[in-house]
């Protein structure tokens, strides 16, 4: 073992004690020890509550308060509440959703999508190549007339009057300038003839649009008046008699038969659970 210094074996021999020591011990004694005692009577104290008094009151209240009202919260409230929910949920599927699905499926969905088909091989296998067939038909023939009249234009009108007027009139003008008498009566002369040329290409240009006319557009506009008479106007009064039979019995039927009665049986559960007054 370590020896003691010879100080403290001499302190221990006298029976007296240094400052520090007696300040440290003065201070413990002061502050320390007040703050223990302050410290085990507040533990005292409160394992004396928790013990005495907390736990009482918390089993009391958890047995005579807190078990009642959630049992009561539970069995009045939330169970029937629950079951209600799942009530009307059931009735609404079975009441009013599957009859309205059934309903828009096979009244409404399945008559437009068969009128609609209907319609689309109506229009593809009978109106639609009559009208693409007269429509190139017309394409071709307002072709042709174009071309016609472009080849008379030419022929009849620009190429006379290019050798009958333009030829002539600039061979007078360089060879028979010092003839003006002469070359007032070509002048009169050719103008003459041009406008007897302009006349008759004028008259054969409208004769040419006359038998266009009548060989084109008067029966492309009788084939037309005879499509929408025959073919677009009963297709249409077909359309509107099955919309008529079909659709609007059905929409009438699940307005009166399902929609209506759905709507007043839900107005009845809610003003029965209290939700609608």
């Amino acid at each position: 073992m370590i020896e003691s210094s010879p100080p403290r074996r001499a302190e221990r021999a006298s029976g007296t004690s240094s400052p520090v020591t007696l300040l440290a011990r003065g201070i413990a004694l002061v502050v320390v020890l007040p703050v223990r005692l302050v410290w085990e009577a507040l533990v005292a104290t409160g394992r004396g509550l928790s013990r005495w008094v907390f736990a009482p009151t918390m089993r009391f209240l958890d047995r005579w308060l807190l078990r009642p009202f959630g049992w009561l919260l539970r069995h009045l409230l939330w169970i029937p509440l629950r079951w209600s929910l799942r009530a009307a949920g059931w009735l609404w599927q079975t009441l009013v959703w599957l009859p309205l699905t059934w309903a828009w499926r096979n009244l409404v969905w399945s008559p437009l999508t068969w009128l609609w088909r209907s319609l689309v091989r109506l229009w593809r296998g009978t109106l639609w190549p009559p009208l693409r067939w007269c429509g190139q038909l017309l394409g071709r023939l307002l072709r042709g007339c174009g071309l016609a009249l472009a080849w008379l234009l030419r022929v009849m009108v620009l190429v006379p009057l290019y050798y009958l007027l333009w030829v002539p009139l600039v061979w007078l003008v360089r060879v028979l300038t010092p003839a003006g008498r002469l070359v007032g009566r070509g002048l009169a002369t050719l103008a003459g003839l041009v406008v007897v040329v302009l006349g008759w290409a004028w008259r054969a240009a409208g004769r040419v649009l006359w038998w266009c006319w009548a060989l084109t557009g008067r029966p492309m506009l009788w084939a037309g008046r005879w499509v929408w008479r025959h073919a677009v106007v009963p297709a249409g009064r077909a359309v509107g008699a099955a919309w008529r039979a079909t659709v609007s019995p059905a929409a009438r039927w699940l307005r009166r038969g399902v929609l209506d009665p759905a709507r007043q049986a839900t107005r009845e559960a809610l003003s029965v659970l209290g939700v609608r007054r």
